[in-house]
């Protein structure tokens, strides 16, 4: 054989072992999607048409002149109770039309757009919220999944359609993500990856719902709402931040290595108002406004993990169809209108670290 043809026998080789690594990955559901740092914010509406205006158009202008680079565009559904196993659209529930007007315009603008389903309840008489959706007796689990793969599907093609570049996949779901529902879990990204092509991620629970998930290996972000706990105090200077979060660093980056994923956080934010850091996912009652706490809590968290080469990026919670929200006197998670938008104005015109 000359040099040539082993050369040509060669490079076939590499070719043919190549698609096969390939065929493995892809049958396995396993991603070679490069990580791309996400400056982001977590665009809301529970209205059908509110995305499908003029005013949206002008809010995501905003989004975009504070140097955003990716927009969560929240859906949401709804069940009964926790022990349905039902899952439907409502009057809450924005329109497909404008959805894909919102990506679209995210598009226009140069962005890239996720979209993030929601499931929420109905009633809360006989539970809580979505994070203790569950079924008492084992056929319904299989209906309930069967009913959520339908709802996420539907999105996962609306997402394929306009080439929203990120689909999540569920929310808080904490009772559906134990081990025992990994199976079914995979059946559902599984399904979806038939359809649509983007990247895909799901959104944990920050209390212990992240540590449990099992099938963190067929998604290709791992996303955690990091809404932990910081300090007890009213209001807690910079520095208690800052000593807040080493209590999670060690489990997160721990949890980190297990998966081998790149991290985001598809929503994380604090009220403008004092007591923001005690229980970040709630609203303190009775707490005056706090412009510079909120700043505060950003930064800590900017300066804890924005360094950390397995993280890839923040979506701030949240930022409304009307760009007049927010304000001095709102004592709410938006930023906008706020100390706090200026913020991740400077922030998010620096260059990403990775």
């Amino acid at each position: 054989m000359n040099k040539n043809a082993k050369v040509l026998s060669l490079a076939v080789g590499v070719a043919i072992l190549a698609a096969l690594l390939l065929a493995v990955y892809v049958f396995s559901g396993k991603s070679f999607v490069q990580p791309e740092f996400q400056k982001g914010m977590c665009y809301t509406t529970w209205s059908q048409n509110a995305y499908n205006t003029k005013k949206s158009d002008a809010s995501l202008e905003k989004i975009k002149s504070i140097n955003t680079e990716w927009a969560s565009v929240l859906t949401t559904w709804y069940q009964d109770t926790c022990f349905a196993t039902k899952i439907y659209s409502t009057s809450n529930t924005p329109s497909d039309e404008s959805i894909k007007r919102a990506i679209d315009k995210v598009h226009s603008l140069g962005m890239k757009a996720m979209i993030k389903p929601h499931l929420d309840l109905v009633s809360t008489d006989e539970g809580g919220w979505r994070g203790e959706i569950s079924c008492m007796r084992e056929p319904d689990w299989k209906k309930w999944f069967e009913s959520y793969k339908k709802f996420v599907l539907h999105y996962a093609k609306i997402a394929q359609k306009t080439n929203a570049e990120m689909l999540c996949i569920g929310t808080e779901l904490a009772s559906t993500t134990t081990a025992e529902h990994t199976e079914a879990w995979k059946d559902v990204i599984s399904s979806i990856r038939k359809v649509y092509k983007g990247k895909l991620t799901y959104a944990a629970n920050w209390s212990e719902e992240y540590l449990q998930i099992r099938f963190w290996d067929v998604l290709d972000y791992a996303g955690i709402d990091a809404y932990f706990p910081l300090s007890s105090k009213s209001e807690p200077t910079y520095e208690d931040l800052m000593e807040g979060w080493k209590r999670w660093v060690p489990e997160i980056e721990e949890w980190q290595a297990t998966i081998d994923k790149p991290v985001i956080f598809p929503e994380v934010g604090y009220h403008s108002a004092s007591g923001a850091a005690r229980h970040p996912w709630q609203h303190e009652l009775g707490m005056g406004v706090n412009m510079e706490l909120q700043v505060l809590c950003y930064r800590a968290l900017v300066d804890t993990f924005w360094g950390k080469e397995w993280f890839y990026g923040p979506y701030w919670w949240d930022w409304g169809t009307d760009v007049r929200m927010g304000g001095e006197q709102n004592r709410g998670f938006t930023p906008q209108n706020k100390p706090a938008q200026d913020y991740v104005k400077e922030l998010y015109g620096e260059k990403a670290p990775r």
